[in-house]
């Protein structure tokens, strides 16, 4: 029996669509599990934008779950979709793979030099890799497998003799897709779009109609494999259909009751499937919600297959921090698995619990994801000692655990940013990343790195793989004698100040309030003084210090924060290069 009390995180969002799915399912179809669903397309690299598509799925799934339910999370890999065009920026693929445009996504060679068999096996693997890395459990569904086997012969056959009551319904809307498209308050975002595309709905095709009347099925041409196809002719007794392909001039005869090298179009393809499958909750994106789109269309198609539309909210694009918004028809489209190099799945997980599904949030790849982490982790102490809000230990929990059981985690999460930087200074070597972290905290130092990983390597790949070269940080080997010799008697005492407390304060803590406790010495203050008792022009005597230590140590005005940068210079060579 499952578990009926409701969560007791009830201000989050994905508590509030949980008690809504179980409320519907029961309606539905009481005792069986729930289903949720995503639609992913394997037609190029599946961005940040697609992860949407499943994680809000995921999140009321695994809330559901948590409560003692059934569920089940199908994906809809939608393999048997059309090859619409060639990607750009997709290593390994060059302007032949044009002559494959028209063919089902499993038709298609994947790129050169991939271990894949095909084109949609190759896109797909790296997003289940990310999945399983993220915690999302799932049934996946092959479409190729679904209509290539003929699982869905029976609901191809009642879409052909319901073909009327479809087009009468899609009629409603070809003749007002111009005016729904001068509604819109605004465009539709490009990320969107791409994966609407991804699942048929950016071509938005209904079927072809032509001399022969309205028919709610395409072929694969069995020639050249192209859908370039058109119905010519279809019989409901003894179902022959004739079909003739555009593009290569082959036509053909079969029966449809054993024919099994077509699928539905889309937008009755959709529909036919929350029937099939019973699905209760599935997101769709905002092009998916407009007036005359398939969700809506869908909504009424679903009824001759005798289904109900699943509920499920609009769900807002996905932007990336210092890029514009996502689109994969252009090369360089960060992935999940581009942000799981850099972030924790924990991290990535938040993003997209903490912010409901209407609402648009960015994921960091520039230096934002320092502030990020900055955040996630004073929410992890409030969390901690108890004075986190009802709604951020929601989040908090739905990305630190699934029902499953906790995600693994780095056991000692130093702070990202200073991981950053001993990773940026040290370039590599892990014994010197060693003993500069292992400083950090003499009272219990690091005894390995192992105890830092995750997320040092996650830092150091944001160091190696999105910082300029022109931002990394080069420690001097010589001291700036010129810039040492033009100081004056208040720059060479600042020095003295700093050196002559050096090892008395050798750790995070004790060089942070060092630095920025010089100024203030030299200004007639006690070290520990607190902003309200000094007068603003300290904050820009600070300011001046820190500048002239970087220009001395690294040669540029800014760098890494400067107690993370004394200890990765070491004692000694930072007494060389301050001229002692």
């Amino acid at each position: 029996m499952p578990i009926v009390a409701q969560s007791t995180e009830t201000t989050d969002w994905v508590s509030r669509f949980a008690d809504e799915v179980i409320e519907e399912s029961e309606r539905r179809a009481p005792g069986k599990p729930v289903v949720v669903a995503s639609g992913l397309s394997p037609s190029g690299p599946i961005h940040l934008g697609n992860l949407r598509e499943v994680m809000t799925p995921h999140l009321v799934a695994d809330e559901i779950r948590r409560r003692g339910y059934q569920v089940r999370h199908l994906i809809s890999w939608d393999d048997y979709d059309r090859y619409r065009k060639v990607p750009a920026g997709v290593p390994g693929v060059d302007e032949t793979w044009a002559e494959h445009i028209g063919k089902p996504l499993t038709s298609v060679p994947a790129p050169k030099g991939s271990p894949y068999p095909n084109w949609a096996e190759h896109f797909k693997a790296a997003m289940v890799e990310s999945l399983a890395e993220l915690g999302v459990e799932f049934d996946g569904i092959s479409q190729t497998e679904q209509y290539t086997s003929g699982v869905y012969r029976e609901q191809i056959l009642h879409a052909m003799r319901h073909r009327g009551d479809i087009d009468a319904i899609l009629a409603q809307y070809r003749t007002k897709k111009a005016p729904a498209k001068k509604q819109q308050q605004k465009p539709v975002d490009e990320a969107e779009l791409e994966a609407a595309e991804g699942s048929g709905a950016a071509a938005e095709d209904d079927g072809s109609s032509g001399s022969a009347g309205y028919f709610p099925y395409k072929p694969y041409c069995g020639n050249c494999e192209k859908d370039l196809t058109a119905v010519t002719s279809y019989d409901d007794d003894s179902t022959e259909l004739t079909y003739s392909c555009t593009s290569c001039g082959f036509s053909e005869t079969v029966r449809l009751n054993e024919f099994n090298r077509g699928k539905l179009v889309w937008k009755v393809d959709w529909p036919m499937r929350w029937a099939y499958e019973g699905v209760i909750f599935e997101p769709s994106g905002v092009d998916h919600s407009s007036p005359g789109s398939s969700f809506q269309v869908g909504g009424q198609i679903v009824g001759i297959f005798g289904g109900k539309q699943p509920i499920g909210p609009m769900y807002a694009f996905v932007g990336i921090s210092g890029m514009a918004k996502m689109s994969s028809s252009k090369g360089g489209v960060p992935t999940p698995a581009d942000a799981l190099q850099i972030m924790e799945p924990q991290l990535l997980r938040w993003l997209y619990a903490r912010r409901r599904p209407n609402q648009s949030f960015k994921v960091a790849f520039d230096q934002e994801i320092q502030r990020l982490y900055d955040e996630w982790d004073r929410l992890e102490a409030k969390v901690a000692d108890g004075t986190a809000l009802p709604a951020d230990v929601a989040a908090h929990s739905r990305a630190v655990r699934t029902a499953s059981g906790e995600l693994p985690r780095t056991p000692r999460p130093l702070p990202y940013r200073t991981l950053a930087s001993v990773a940026d200074i040290t370039a590599g070597h892990e014994d010197q990343a060693l003993r500069i972290l292992s400083d950090l905290d003499p009272a219990n130092p690091l005894a390995s790195l192992e105890e830092a990983r995750p997320r040092y390597d996650k830092a150091e790949a944001w160091i190696n793989t999105h910082v300029p070269a022109d931002q990394r940080t080069i420690v001097r080997d010589e001291p700036d004698t010129e810039l040492l010799k033009s100081l004056d008697e208040q720059g060479r005492e600042s020095l003295r100040l700093l050196l002559d407390g050096l090892a008395d304060n050798w750790s995070l803590d004790g060089l942070t309030h060092l630095v920025y406790g010089v100024p203030k010495v030299q200004a007639g203050f006690s070290a520990d003084a607190t902003p309200k008792e000094l007068p603003p022009e300290i904050k820009t005597s600070q300011r001046s210090f820190f500048a002239l230590l970087y220009q001395l140590l690294v040669s540029r005005d800014t760098g890494p924060r400067l107690p993370t940068l004394l200890l990765a210079v070491g004692q000694e060579r930072v007494r060389h290069l301050l001229g002692a």
